[in-house]
């Protein structure tokens, strides 16, 4: 990062600076921290004045040191000192909010002193939040340096997932047949959904092992069905998919046993779950210090997509975000932002955008191409010129193929502290599909996905 100063010598009354910054509910719990001000108002999505509106209101001092990074970062920048600072609030700023942080000098004191009208403006409708004037003490060496650094500061908290449990809990418990959960986690992952009430699980599969696995956790199955299917893995996913034409199942859990085993009796065209679209896979990411959860697609079950099982992706994607209560945004990525003839994913992501125009992909709003970064900051967009909706604020991302998905997903979850819930999309029912590292908060957010998901607005 570079950053740069003006002297006294060099500032001229009318000299103006501007930064905009995107408010977080991450920035809100990293002020509070800083503070001591723990105000639910400023933290939690409570409707705590009675006003039928959640809160999430930035705190008027934390939008207030905005001002400084502009006076410490930019006019005048590093040596600045502050000597007085005058505040008039007007409207109050959200989590959430883009807002605009302007200085101008208004006057040359002396003793290096300059005094500056500062205002805080929302990007969007240009409301003012507040004004004031500022008097600080303006360097008198000049600064340029590249090579400043700050270290990064991540919430780990996982407030996403936790507002999707809060939703799925009211709902009916969502009967599921849990296949082959012959091991600690995979049993213990679906106990935990039903003690939560998400889920009233069918263990299906090697009942000996099932039970033997219980009395091992120390696990209690009272009251729950278990059908026993002595045969290989297939037989019992086979089973489960028998379980749900009979109506007794609404839901399909992946236990302790490899997804073609369960996903190729599903697939059968006589006795399976096919629905007309493809089975896609959607991984629902709880990234901390992201302002929703972000959508990743596939990421497990289509190796290589061609054009038309893209669209199957980005249908399937939308329709879960729709559930889920989001506003579907899909950034298509590829390695680069505009076509490029030797690239086919972009070849792909400029159609599947077209597409999208045109109304054969609905509910949602496509872009593409775009590379990762354009795709969800929204300053490495500016940059590029990207404009409209998606580009910087995409919540569903579509990846070329299986490798991009898998590696992208799991980079989220063991570099960015992120959780996933993860989904079989396209089947005449959601199809739970944990993996063996998950965490009991990832498979209770799965379970929980798919009840929501089941439900469609029930959970609104």
């Amino acid at each position: 990062m570079r950053i740069t100063n003006r002297t006294y010598a060099d500032l001229s009354v009318g000299d103006v600076s501007e930064l905009r910054r995107l408010v977080t509910a991450d920035d809100l719990y990293v002020f509070a921290a800083a503070s001591g001000n723990y105000n639910p108002m400023h933290l939690t999505d409570s409707d705590l004045d009675g006003d039928g509106q959640v809160e999430r209101i930035a705190p008027g001092m934390f939008v207030a040191s905005l001002l400084s990074a502009v006076l410490g970062m930019r006019l005048p920048g590093p040596g600045t000192f502050y000597r007085r600072q005058v505040l008039d609030f007007h409207a109050r700023a959200h989590a959430g909010d883009e807002l605009i942080c302007r200085v101008e000098v208004l006057e040359k004191l002396p003793g290096g002193v300059v005094r500056l009208a500062t205002e805080v403006r929302r990007a969007e409708g240009g409301i003012v939040i507040l004004t004031g004037e500022a008097e600080v003490e303006a360097p008198s060496v000049p600064f340029d340096r590249e090579d400043v650094e700050m270290p990064g500061l991540i919430v780990q908290r996982h407030r996403h997932f936790e507002a999707l449990l809060e939703r799925a809990r009211p709902l009916p418990a969502l009967p599921t047949a849990v296949v082959c959960p012959d091991d600690a986690r995979s049993l213990g992952g679906a106990l935990l959904a039903a003690r939560e009430s998400l889920i009233t699980p069918i263990l299906v599969g090697r009942a000996a092992a099932i039970r033997a696995v219980a009395a091992e956790a120390g696990e209690d199955l009272a009251g729950i069905e278990v059908i026993d299917v002595p045969g290989a893995d297939h037989e019992a996913a086979a089973r489960a998919c028998a379980l749900v034409h009979e109506g007794r199942a609404a839901a399909v859990m992946k236990g302790h046993l490899h997804t073609d085993d369960l996903l190729r009796p599903m697939l059968d065209k006589a006795t399976g779950l096919r629905m007309g679209r493809r089975f896609t896979h959607v991984f629902v990411m709880d990234v901390p210090g992201r302002g929703e959860p972000i959508l990743v697609s596939d990421a497990a079950v289509n190796i290589a997509p061609d054009l038309a099982a893209k669209v199957d992706i980005c249908q399937n994607a939308i329709d879960l975000a729709l559930s889920l209560g989001m506003d579907p945004r899909v950034g298509v990525l590829s390695a680069v932002e505009t076509v490029n003839a030797a690239i086919q994913s972009s070849i792909d992501a400029a159609l599947l955008s077209k597409m999208a125009d045109r109304g054969q992909i609905t509910g949602g709003q496509v872009e593409g191409p775009l590379a990762m970064d354009n795709a969800v900051d929204l300053g490495a967009a500016r940059t590029k010129g990207l404009k409209g909706n998606v580009a910087g604020r995409a919540n569903i991302l579509v990846v070329p193929g299986i490798d991009a998905g898998n590696m992208l997903a799991k980079q989220l979850a063991f570099i960015s502290h992120a959780e996933g819930a993860g989904l079989v999309l396209g089947a005449r029912v959601p199809v739970i599909l944990n993996s063996r590292s998950d965490s009991p908060m990832s498979r209770l957010a799965s379970c929980a996905v798919a009840a929501i998901h089941h439900f469609k607005g029930d959970a609104a």
